[in-house]
């Protein structure tokens, strides 16, 4: 029936908060790993059901869970006052994530993520919102470019033996 359902998630969301970054971060970045143990080190530290508990309490993090008929498939984070080199205003926030698991992003549930994280950002009266992308995910890149995102700079990143480079993008709210 592919029922889609997105809500606010709360501190009892951190297991599957914490299964679907796990899940959904393998996925996308795991074939960049050459060394197993330095992507298993970063799941267990940044997907960690207390890390992603004690994010949940933040008042600068809102994250949003999407169901379809009750299988939680995707999530997304808006982090609230984010500053960045990258731009001048501090009216501003960070679109730190929306992941989708693999077989249900032709449903269009990071789209509506998106949306939902967007107006948020907008009722709260946030000039400005941006991300970090990997520079070849090409698939990420054009999502967010079609959503009015641009490239407004470039950093880089490090993970045990990986260095990964990542464009920042950007997008006026208002």
């Amino acid at each position: 029936m592919n029922s889609l359902e997105i809500r606010i998630a709360t501190q009892d969301d951190a297991t599957p908060i914490s299964h679907l970054g796990k899940i959904t971060f393998t996925e996308t970045f795991g074939h960049l790993f050459r060394n197993p143990n330095d992507l298993h080190q970063y799941l267990e530290t940044t997907f960690s059901e207390t890390k992603i508990k004690t994010s949940l309490c933040k008042a600068t993090s809102i994250f949003w869970l999407a169901f379809i008929d009750g299988q939680a498939v995707g999530y997304s984070k808006l982090k609230l006052n984010s500053p960045t080199s990258f731009v001048e205003t501090t009216v501003i926030c960070q679109l730190q994530k929306i992941y989708v698991l693999k077989e249900f992003i032709s449903l269009k549930i990071g789209r509506e993520l998106q949306k939902q994280l967007l107006l948020k950002a907008k009722e709260l009266d946030y000039e400005y919102i941006w991300l970090s992308v990997l520079n070849s995910n090409e698939r990420a890149i054009q999502f967010y470019k079609k959503n009015g995102f641009d490239i407004i700079g470039n950093h880089d990143f490090t993970i045990g033996e990986e260095h990964f480079d990542f464009f920042a993008m950007g997008k006026k709210l208002i």
